[in-house]
């Protein structure tokens, strides 16, 4: 039995359901759902909040744990045909610079090493790296130590003189334990030959938050300038840079400042290319709990506002808590400021980065000021693009093979959809008089099934429409229910325009669709 087995087991032999311990433990049910799978990886201090809830020691459930499985051998075709698939980000990513932030949970439950080692692979891709944490709970712990009490105010902390001595004491150790583990080169781990410069500094001029809702926030404070200039210089020297939440007057007064507020500064001083937040949950996602793999701005702001008017009045019907709602609201901010890309994406998945940057649909949510997919018109710049979509098609004998040249030749009749700048789709329109053909559809096999192929379809429609022609045709062997359902009917070959009847081959047998415009 493994580890999340014996958890599961526990769990119900307490009648207790995902969602009643995950609020016991202040977690989001869908990562325990995956710790119970044995799909996600669980931190020293969650097993021991887990072990609490079900009121048993950690001993008890690793009695019964069957020896773990040794990694898995990936087999030598599947491992070129990932990294085929990941090299066009490798040389976009190269010399790009990504702001990544973390709340001080993440180090709290031990899983910075895991991250470190995705950090060093992005740095010996030649990314800039610039990382900033949050303290909250190590202060936290703290103040408890200390049995000093602090007041919430906007979920922001008020700093007064006393807790200001815990969050320095947090921030200065977390700072510590980071570039610890980021100069280790540890054998037979990704980290082994590492050659990484850490460094830090006081990169934040501050200034106080002042008064919110009648209360003083004292020592607590807002970024009011980012050195950005120091901070380039360290990034041009191969040196990655961590940042703290703690700012400093010209006076020299001391501020604590929140993890949200430095990261969103941080990336917008950088004109960062990314800005990646570490959340709880998998994603974002909408008033129906469906995650939401891509947003536009547009999209976001009304997801905040709606999220927010029902928040906290209904928030056990909502997929995210306080903490993520925050960062929500940090990424819109940060898209509304310029940056290209904002990730959310869970930090409790090993490898949640490397697989958000490096494959098609990623693993969390990403936010982008304009939607990823666009459709154009083709120029001879697409040629090969088009020719790699639709050959697999032409050795299957479901398109008539067309040569680079033929492509080249008639590109003007030619549209293709992208997906974050990358074509993952074509079709072309043939004019007959007052008929148009809709032909040479292809869409690449990784984004089939979502939707991609419908839009392209129907702004070919619309292009048809635009340009008075009276009816649209396709011939097909294979998709003839795809056509049916946009409202084409099957006709008598014999009824194709006189022309196309010319260059039709028998031989294929294809079916003749046809749609009035």
């Amino acid at each position: 039995m493994s580890l999340g087995e014996a958890i599961r087991k526990r769990r119900r032999s307490l009648g207790l359901t995902l969602q009643t311990l995950a609020k016991k433990i202040a977690s989001d049910p869908g990562n325990l759902s995956r710790i119970e799978r044995g799909e996600q990886n669980i931190g020293e201090a969650q097993l021991l909040k887990i072990c609490e809830a079900l009121n048993c020691a950690p001993s008890s459930l690793f009695q019964n744990n069957a020896p773990a499985n040794p990694i898995q051998k990936l087999d030598s075709q599947t491992f070129a045909r990932w990294f085929r698939l990941a090299a066009p980000y490798i040389n976009t990513f190269s010399n790009k610079t990504f702001v990544i932030a973390f709340g001080g949970e993440l180090l709290d439950e031990d899983q910075f090493t895991a991250l470190s080692h995705d950090i060093n692979l992005l740095t010996c891709l030649n990314v800039k790296i610039i990382l900033v944490h949050g303290a909250r709970p190590q202060i936290d712990q703290r103040l408890k130590e200390k049995k000093i009490s602090t007041q919430l105010v906007r979920n922001v902390r008020v700093t007064d003189d006393l807790s200001m001595e815990a969050v320095k004491e947090a921030n200065g150790l977390i700072k510590i334990n980071i570039e610890s583990t980021l100069s280790s080169s540890l054998l037979n781990s990704p980290m082994a030959g590492s050659d990484i410069k850490v460094s830090s500094g006081n990169f934040i001029t501050a200034k106080p938050l002042g008064v919110i809702d009648g209360i003083d926030m004292q020592h607590t404070g807002e970024v009011r300038k980012i050195d950005s200039a120091a901070i380039k210089k360290k990034l041009d020297n191969k040196e990655l840079v961590v940042i703290s939440p703690i700012g400093y007057s010209p006076t020299g007064e001391v501020f604590n400042l929140t993890m949200e507020d430095v990261a969103l500064k941080t990336s917008i001083a950088l004109e960062a290319d990314k800005l990646i937040l570490l959340i709880d949950s998998d994603g974002i996602f909408n008033l129906r709990n469906e995650l939401l793999h891509e947003m536009t701005l547009e999209k976001a702001i009304n997801l905040y506002k709606s999220i927010s008017k029902n928040y906290p009045k209904k928030h056990e019907l909502i997929n995210i808590n306080s903490n993520d709602l925050d960062l929500l609201d940090i990424a819109i901010k940060a898209s509304e400021a310029g940056i290209n890309k904002i990730h959310l994406i869970n930090r409790h998945i090993d490898g949640a980065i490397l697989q958000e940057l490096f494959t098609d649909d990623g693993v969390g949510t990403v936010i982008t000021e304009k939607a990823l997919d666009a459709i154009r018109p083709a120029s001879h710049n697409d040629v090969k693009g088009i020719h790699k979509l639709i050959n697999p098609l032409e050795a299957g004998g479901y398109l008539i093979k067309r040569g680079k040249e033929r492509i080249d030749h008639e590109i003007e009749n030619f549209f293709v959809i992208e997906h974050d700048n990358k074509i993952i789709g074509c079709a072309a329109l043939y004019p007959y008089d007052d008929h148009v053909e809709f032909a040479c559809f292809a869409i690449n096999k990784n984004y089939q099934s979502k939707g991609f192929g419908s839009k392209l379809y129907n702004y070919c429609e619309e292009i048809a429409q635009e340009k008075n022609y009276k009816y649209l045709f396709a011939l097909t062997t294979r998709t003839e229910h795809w056509f049916v359902e946009k409202g084409f009917k099957e006709e008598n070959i014999r009824k194709l325009p006189k022309k196309r009847i010319e260059s039709y081959l028998p031989q294929r047998n294809s079916k003749f669709f046809i749609k009035k415009l």
